[in-house]
C-alpha cells in the first residue's frame, strides 16, 4: 500500500464524521484490532503466563518459544512488506490461525509428551505472529489522528490485555481445586483455542486504511498496493535507517524479561491455581499502565517533544524501582534453594510481596511498550511506512526473546537470569538515558 501524495479529504456529512462509532472510524477499527489481539495473542499471553505453557516441565514450552521467536524475528521484519502487498484481511487471518495450532500442540502434549509438534507449531506461530503484529502496528499507529495516538495506543493495549485477564481466569477456574503442582487440564487449552478461532474470524472485519476516515474528513492513507520488489528494497533500507537503529536496544529488550517473569517468578513461586489468579492481575495492570502512559503522552504538555521526554523519564524511574524490587525478591531463592509454592488463599502475608511485584512487572511492561509505540507512531503517519517500522521493531524484539527462552532452558541460577533480564531492560534509568 503506497502513500500517494497528501492525505485525501473526504466530503461527508460533518455530523457523520464526528461520530466515533462509525464502522469506518479509527476508533472502531482500532477497537476491532484490539479484539482480534484479545482473542489471539491475548490468550497466548495468558497461556505463556502460566509458565511452561501450563506444563510442570518447562522444556517443551521453552523450545517451542525459541522456535517461535526465531521465525518471528525474520517474519516480524518481513511482515510489514507482506502486509503492504496482501492487505489486512489475508495478512491478519493467516497470522491468527497459527495461534490455534500452537494451543492445540499443548493439548496434544498433555497426552503424548512429544515435543516435536509443539516446536513445529511454535515455528509456524512465529511466522503468523510476524504477520499479525506488523498489521496491528500499522493500524494502531496510522489510523488515529496525530495528536491522539497515545490514547488510541492505550485503547488497543487495554482491549488486547483484557484477553490476558480473561485468559488468566480460564486456568484459574478450571484448575481451582488443583492446588498441587500439575499441568493444566484439557479444558484450559480448548478454551484458549475457541477464543483464538473467534479472533481469526473477526480479523475479516478490519478495513484497509484507504476506507478509514478520521473525524476531520481525511483518509488514513490513499492506497496503491505495493509489490514484492519495492518492499524488498524498503525492508533492506530499514537496517540503514538511523531512527530504526536507535530503536534496536528498546526492541531487543521489550520481550526479553517475559521468560524470567513467567517461568521463574510466577511458575516458581506460586502453585497452579494461584498462577492463573496472578495473571488476571498481571494483564489487568497492563491495562492500567497503558492508559496512564497514553494520557501522559497526549495531554501532559503542549509540546510533543516535551511529552516524549517526560514519558521516557517516568518509565525509566519506575522501571529502576521495580527491577530493584525484583532483585531483592530474587535474592531469597534459587534453583537449588527454592521456596515452598505460595497460595493466594493460604499463604497470608508471604503472598503479598511477590504478588505486588508481579503486578508491577505487568504495569511496567505496558507503560514501556506503549511509550515505544508512541515514539514509532510519531515518526510517520503513513500506514505503509509504519507497517515496516513496527515490523522491524517486532523482529528485533523477537530475536531478543528467542535468546531469552534459551537462557531459561540452560539456566544455572535464577539470580543470573534476573540480572540478565534487568540489564537487557531499557526501563532501568541508566539504559534509557544512555
Amino acid at each position: 500500500m503506497g502513500f500517494d501524495g497528501d492525505e485525501e479529504t473526504v466530503t461527508q456529512n460533518p455530523k457523520y464524521l464526528k461520530s466515533k462509532f462509525r464502522y469506518n472510524s479509527p476508533f472502531i477499527q482500532v477497537s476491532l484490532i484490539g479484539l482480534v489481539c484479545f482473542c489471539c495473542p491475548g490468550m497466548f499471553n495468558a497461556l505463556s503466563g502460566m509458565g511452561g505453557g501450563g506444563q510442570v516441565d518447562h522444556t517443551a514450552a521453552n523450545n517451542a518459544n525459541t522456535a517461535l521467536y526465531t521465525t518471528f524475528a525474520v517474519f516480524g521484519v518481513l511482515g510489514g512488506g507482506i502486509y503492504n502487498i496482501l492487505g489486512p484481511h489475508l495478512t491478519l487471518a493467516a497470522g491468527c490461525s497459527t495461534y490455534i495450532l500452537y494451543a492445540g500442540s499443548f493439548l496434544y502434549y498433555n497426552h503424548h509428551k512429544h515435543q516435536a509438534f509443539a516446536i513445529v507449531a511454535g515455528a509456524l506461530l512465529g511466522v503468523g505472529a510476524g504477520l499479525l503484529w506488523a498489521g496491528q502496528g500499522a493500524i494502531m499507529t496510522s489510523y488515529p489522528p496525530a495528536h491522539r495516538k497515545g490514547i488510541y495506543i492505550s485503547l488497543f493495549w487495554s482491549i488486547f490485555n483484557m484477553g490476558g485477564v480473561i485468559g488468566g481466569l480460564i486456568p484459574f477456574i478450571t484448575n481451582y481445586n488443583r492446588s498441587e503442582a500439575a499441568s493444566v487440564n484439557d479444558g484450559t487449552y480448548i478454551g484458549f483455542m475457541a477464543f483464538m478461532a473467534a479472533g481469526t474470524a473477526l480479523s475479516f472485519a478490519i478495513l484497509p486504511p484507504g476506507k478509514v476516515i478520521r473525524e476531520d474528513g481525511t483518509r488514513c492513507t490513499h492506497i496503491q498496493y505495493s509489490n514484492v520488489s519495492t518492499e524488498a528494497v524498503e525492508i533492506v533500507k530499514l537496517f540503514m535507517n538511523w531512527k530504526m537503529l536507535l530503536i534496536v536496544p528498546a526492541a531487543w529488550s521489550s520481550n526479553f524479561f517475559y521468560t524470567y517473569q513467567f517461568n521463574n517468578v510466577n511458575a516458581t513461586l506460586f502453585n497452579l491455581r494461584t498462577r492463573g489468579f496472578n495473571n488476571v492481575f498481571y494483564w489487568g495492570a497492563q491495562m492500567l499502565g497503558s492508559v496512564a502512559i497514553g494520557y501522559l503522552m497526549d495531554f501532559s504538555f503542549e509540546s510533543r517533544r516535551k511529552r516524549g521526554i517526560v514519558g521516557v523519564c517516568v518509565v525509566a524511574l519506575l522501571g529502576t524501582a521495580i527491577w530493584g524490587g525484583g532483585l531483592a525478591n530474587q535474592l531469597r531463592y534459587s534453583i537449588n534453594d527454592p521456596l515452598p509454592p505460595l497460595d493466594f488463599k493460604d499463604s497470608g502475608r508471604d503472598f503479598a510481596g511477590p504478588f505486588v511485584l508481579y503486578f508491577s512487572y505487568g504495569l511496567l511492561d505496558a507503560m514501556f511498550q506503549s511509550m515505544v509505540y508512541w515514539v514509532i507512531g510519531a515518526l510517520a503517519d503513513d500506514s505503509e511506512i509504519l507497517s515496516r517500522y513496527v515490523g522491524f521493531y517486532k523482529g528485533v524484539q523477537s530475536a531478543g526473546a528467542a535468546v531469552a527462552w534459551q537462557v531459561d532452558t540452560n539456566k544455572d541460577n535464577h539470580k543470573d537470569e534476573e540480572g540478565t533480564a534487568k540489564e537487557a531492560d531499557p526501563t532501568s534509568a541508566g539504559t534509557v538515558y544512555t
